[in-house]
């Protein structure tokens, strides 16, 4: 508990710095009469699309969960996928969701080997999906990047990048363990000798159970080639509902000139650029990138009014969400452990 607090006090203190160097300097009552101008229909479906973008990650670990006999509903694995958003919110590249629907998969009586396979399987290809939309926009839209990103080009190249490095490492555990987990030991020693890390069994422990795991993944996946598929194919569609939301966002605002394929790439390139960096939830970043990379889509009036609507959709709206689900899991789970 002493730890979420932190993370969630500097999740705050992070989202008001944003918020203040956001709104310094603008006219808040034109601000919120251009949000007036945001249709229902067009508010009412970005709403539907980001539940949709979260449940689906729920369904996906419901259907591998359920190929392996495993014991939660469907409701439950969407209520684990609320769970992972949040903590993966509040904490740096996102390294907090995991964890927490591991605790309650294993909680909730599926065995701690099967849930680790399905939640490895669901962020190896949640991450192979983003590198292949990453590098398509790259080869097929290389001028279109350097128009409309400017300054943060580079961003863009480090995001992908990290990405697929991170893509890559994945894969060569699950078919090399016994490779890159003598050369986590290696790369442990040389941060020991030189006095950065200290000599630690447990964080051994960690690396071991981190590399079988994925060993485990491997196996399941070759066994499983059309529900593996499935997934691949599901999870495009949960990232392109994403980046669908910021084009009805485009037009509830009742604009028209920007094609989806235009709009869509540029929030995708949003994501890619900040999805490893290493601040809760990305914020500040993802804001200040997005004013950037919009100016030429939105009109200068809406550009700010268009972020809020679309990040407070995709983002702040299902982190309070979420928020409310995992206290509700917390009240629920304390119930239970009563004798």
């Amino acid at each position: 508990m002493k730890k979420l607090f932190l993370q969630i006090s500097f999740f705050l203190l992070l989202m008001l710095l944003t918020f203040y160097a956001l709104f310094q300097k603008q006219n808040l009552p034109e601000i919120l009469e251009a949000l007036s101008l945001l249709s229902l229909p067009a508010l009412a479906a970005s709403l539907s699309l980001a539940l949709f973008f979260v449940s689906a990650e729920g369904f996906m670990i419901w259907y591998l969960l359920h190929a392996m006999h495993g014991k939660s509903s469907l409701f439950r694995c969407i209520r684990y996928s609320f769970i992972g958003f949040f903590y993966s919110g509040i904490t740096p590249s996102a390294t907090g969701g995991q964890p927490m629907q591991l605790y309650y998969l294993q909680k909730d009586g599926n065995k701690a080997s099967n849930s680790t396979v399905v939640l490895m399987t669901v962020a190896l290809i949640y991450k192979f999906v983003l590198v292949i939309i990453g590098i398509g926009i790259l080869l097929f839209g290389y001028s279109f990047l350097r128009t409309y990103l400017k300054g943060y080009f580079p961003l863009y190249l480090l995001g992908l990048f990290l990405n697929t490095f991170l893509v890559i490492l994945l894969i060569l555990v699950m078919w090399f363990p016994r490779v890159i987990w003598k050369t986590a030991l290696l790369f442990q020693s040389f941060l020991i000798r030189i006095n950065i890390w200290k000599p630690s069994a447990k964080r051994e422990e960690k690396i071991t159970s981190f590399i079988t795991g994925y060993q485990q993944a491997v196996v399941w996946l070759t066994a499983h080639k059309k529900k593996l598929a499935m997934v691949i194919l599901m999870t495009f569609v949960q990232r392109i509902s994403v980046f669908l939301l910021t084009y009805i966002v485009y037009l509830g605002f009742h604009l028209q000139a920007h094609s989806a394929l235009s709009v869509m790439c540029l929030q995708a390139t949003v994501y890619i650029a900040v999805d490893m960096l290493p601040l809760p939830g990305a914020q500040g970043i993802t804001e200040l990138m997005y004013q950037t990379v919009f100016s030429s889509v939105f009109p200068q009036a809406l550009l700010l009014p268009s972020m809020l609507v679309s990040r407070g959709i995709n983002f702040y709206f299902l982190l309070i969400l979420s928020l409310l689900i995992v206290l509700i899991s917390l009240k629920w789970n304390t119930r239970r452990d009563i004798p």
